[in-house]
């Protein structure tokens, strides 16, 4: 017998109201529309986080202070070997002697750095004579010198021909990366530094034809 609209209730009970409640909270809309455990928890935590740092909460233990600042000290640290610090990766990703069309002799970069130390300009005098260094080693075959050579490379190479520089040369090739990359300024010393390795080395017979 089908119920004629008279016997729906129109005002239902507490107990039918429930059913009628629970029914339509059980279908797929409504179930679909529910965040995930996932998004659950990531709620939970930033509620909780931001608890401990509220002026309401004074009776936080102190261990989950430091626990949190430990988790925010792990993200930053995280943060940091993904992503270095600024000057380090300006170091790190150019660390090049010479720009791919820079075809200079030693000799017009020596010149070019007795100019810039008349002027007073210390770094570029630095930048120029150590790239006469390179030039004037990789002229007498003693040292290959490509576009891509970076001055820390240049150093290690150069020192197999003139061990007992190693040393100055690995100076010279942090002084040159410095300046360059890492906007440092250098002085008078550490240009007239450059200045005398590179006269040193010009005069020197490199290890292999000494002991010859």
């Amino acid at each position: 017998m089908i119920a004629s609209p008279a016997a729906v209730p129109v005002q239902p009970d507490a107990g039918t109201a429930r059913n009628w409640l629970l029914d339509e909270l059980a279908k797929p809309s409504y179930a679909a529309a529910q965040p995930s455990p996932f998004d659950r928890a990531v709620q939970a935590f930033l509620q909780w986080f931001s608890s401990l740092f509220d002026p309401k909460h004074s009776d936080t233990p102190p261990i989950a202070l430091v626990i949190a600042l430990l988790v925010v000290l792990a993200v930053v640290v995280v943060a940091l070997l993904l992503f270095g610090l600024p000057r380090r990766n300006r170091r790190s990703a150019a660390g090049t002697l010479f720009g791919a069309d820079d075809r200079r002799s030693a000799a017009e970069m020596r010149r070019a750095a007795d100019a810039a130390m008349a002027a007073g300009d210390w770094s570029l005098a630095v930048l120029e004579r150590f790239r006469a260094l390179a030039r004037g080693l990789d002229e007498r075959t003693l040292v290959a010198v490509f576009p891509g050579t970076t001055a820390t490379g240049f150093a290690v190479a150069a020192a197999r021909a003139f061990p007992a520089e190693l040393g100055e040369l690995q100076d010279a090739a942090e002084l040159f990366d410095g300046v360059r990359y890492a906007d440092e300024a250098a002085t008078r010393e550490d240009a007239l530094s450059v200045v005398a390795l590179d006269d040193r080395l010009a005069a020197a017979r490199p290890q292999a034809l000494e002991t010859a």
